[in-house]
């Protein structure tokens, strides 16, 4: 065939290896790979730095805000002032279950605004607890246990070997026989709240533990036009989803603004990979219709879902 088209066989030869060059340079270009994620503004800084240390292309699309309000600082307030009828306020409580860093980055600045600690000086062990990395906060921010109680030594942190709510319930333990657990958790708005924070209640219930909540921050919508970023781009590789309402924000501005759902999104990019941080995470995409490729078995920070991209492609060359 190649001697009829003129070419001798060392012509051949070399243009046989000119096109695998060829090949293999376009292949090594689309190594800059273009990865989209979901993670409000206030991640966002954690999840792109770890990104382009892969040497990919990281796409900030924010699907909801999460920030404290007057209205959700407010509602921490009287967990925190002391009256003459109630000096102590924590005093009625054993434990502080944090779910997340903007939990805790919230109950710290109302403690700032605070002139006497709400939790008496002497008493039983004061359990505070948090998830992953967001326990390094508990230490770095000495305000929590500062100004919560006088005593350090009536504060213990604990840090759930498995970063999940259900992990720090198994880890807090039964809570028969103790008093009430506070759980600054978010408000979501403008969206459905996913059943994350419902279940983990009702699983710190189940433990006999008498579990209040209070809104310490939102999680609100970042608005129809949220999906933006994902739906202008010509090419794209993959999307990483770290909570559920992220995956309902996309998919709420997606259909809302763009007409569009996610079955369209996946014929658009056949060979999109979505990752999920963590089990949790992926459970809620997929119960939205979202098909999930790559779950992260290391969730305690976003090393692992990244890592776990990095891993797939690797394995499929």
């Amino acid at each position: 065939m190649v001697a009829t088209l003129g070419f001798s066989s060392c012509t051949s030869t070399n243009y046989i290896t000119n096109t695998i060059q060829i090949l293999r340079s376009a292949s090594k270009k689309k190594e800059k790979r273009d990865v989209a994620f979901t993670t409000p503004p206030n991640y966002a800084p954690r999840i792109s730095k770890l990104i382009h240390l892969k040497g990919w292309n990281p796409l900030s699309t924010p699907a909801v805000i999460v920030e404290p309000t007057s209205h959700t600082h407010a509602s921490i307030q009287p967990y925190l002032l002391s009256t003459s009828q109630n000096p102590s306020p924590l005093d009625d409580f054993s434990a502080l279950a944090f779910t997340s860093r903007t939990g805790i980055s919230a109950f710290s600045k109302a403690l700032t605004e605070i002139d006497e600690p709400p939790l008496s000086t002497f008493g039983e062990t004061f359990t505070i607890s948090a998830l992953g990395r967001d326990s390094d906060l508990l230490v770095e921010d000495e305000t929590i246990t500062s100004k919560l109680c006088k005593n350090p030594n009536r504060i213990k942190i604990l840090t759930p070997p498995i970063a999940t709510p259900a992990g720090l319930i198994e880890s807090l333990g039964s809570g028969r026989g103790r008093k009430k657990i506070l759980c600054p958790v978010p408000l979501v708005v403008g969206l459905k709240e996913p059943p994350v924070v419902p279940d983990f209640l009702r699983g710190l219930e189940m433990k006999g533990w008498i579990p209040v909540r209070v809104d310490a921050y939102e999680t609100r919508w970042a608005g129809e036009r949220c999906a933006e970023g994902v739906v202008e781009r010509d090419d794209l590789d993959a999307i990483v989803f770290t909570s559920t309402a992220e995956v309902e924000g996309l998919l709420k501005s997606l259909s809302e603004f763009y007409g569009l759902d996610w079955a369209m999104v996946r014929r658009r990019w056949p060979e999109l990979v979505v990752a999920a941080h963590g089990p949790v995470t992926a459970a809620g995409a997929e119960r939205l219709g979202v098909s999930v490729d790559v779950v992260s078995s290391r969730f305690d920070s976003f090393d692992g879902v990244v890592d776990a991209l990095d891993f797939r492609w690797s394995m499929s060359g």
